[in-house]
């Protein structure tokens, strides 16, 4: 079975009203490449008349947003000219490539009435070939999720990319990432291949899940050796996992703000390209 090195407890890092929870980076794990941040905001209820999330227009660069909506809902709208509103147990994919500027906001059903809220959102690396391409973005509602379940239907997966156990994920990607959001059951027990070679994302967002043997609690991301491909999964309590996995590019990854990017100098590119407006204009 596959060894786990260490369990990462998420960083509490509110952002005004709204409860969020970062397990990367943080001072002991910087990325699980090519998985480099993750933001779990809530849960939470916002009452009416409330402000929504907080997140404006701004540009990204170098880039993937993988959105995952619990509860709740986002607006999307971008500098390349898409608009959706995607609600609970919808996803999206954002590729920012060469940049665009985009928000995520609430709906303003959603500021006007309220409700409860929860949102994963995943950054996912490009390596360096594509760190340019043309950006694209694509939001999906809950029924166009690609779905696995067990014979018993106490775990169901929904597949975001690549496959999970022969079905294959919802979104095609630029790259070869596996990302499904598996929701358990007390007591359901699964077994997963993944190969060796490839790093492995495990996020426990509820619950309390045991894996080849250790207990991983919410709000824990578990890092793991490549020794086998064998993982065994248990649900210790209902719960749900985010699940990724994919072979790390070996770049050099810099960061900087919204950019990600492979040296300082094109951050700083990417910065110069920004104010001038060769990311698009917000109207």
């Amino acid at each position: 079975m596959r060894n786990i090195k260490k369990l990462h407890k998420a960083e509490y890092r509110p952002m005004g009203d709204l409860k969020t929870w970062s397990p990367l980076p943080t001072k002991n794990l910087q990325m699980i490449d090519p998985f480099i941040f993750l933001n779990h905001h809530g849960p939470q209820v916002y009452g009416p008349n409330n402000n929504g999330l907080p997140f404006g227009p701004h540009p990204h660069r170098g880039m993937e947003t993988v959105t995952f909506i619990l509860d709740g809902d986002i607006a999307h709208k971008d500098s390349d000219g898409h608009y959706s509103v995607i609600k609970g147990g919808g996803v999206q994919w954002m590729t920012a490539g060469k940049g665009l500027l985009h928000s995520e906001i609430s709906s303003e059903d959603f500021k006007k009435v309220g409700g409860p809220i929860e949102i994963l959102q995943l950054w996912v690396n490009l390596p360096k070939r594509l760190k340019m391409m043309a950006p694209v973005y694509r939001g999906l509602q809950e029924d166009k999720i690609s779905i696995w379940t067990n014979e018993e239907e106490t775990i169901k997966a929904q597949v975001v990319s690549g496959n999970f156990k022969g079905i294959r994920g919802a979104f095609d990607t630029p790259t070869s990432v596996d990302l499904s959001l598996v929701h358990f059951d007390k007591e359901s027990k699964v077994q997963l291949e993944i190969p060796k070679s490839d790093n492995i994302f495990f996020y426990v967002v509820r619950g309390k899940l045991e894996v080849n043997e250790i207990e991983v609690p919410e709000l824990h991301l578990a890092e793991f050796s490549k020794n086998s491909e064998i993982l065994n999964i248990s649900a210790k309590e209902n719960s749900i996992l985010l699940l990724g996995h994919a072979k790390p590019f070996e770049e050099k990854v810099v960061f900087g703000g919204p950019f990600v990017m492979n040296s300082e100098e094109e951050i700083q590119q990417a910065y110069a390209d920004y104010k001038s407006g060769k990311m698009g204009k917000w109207e």
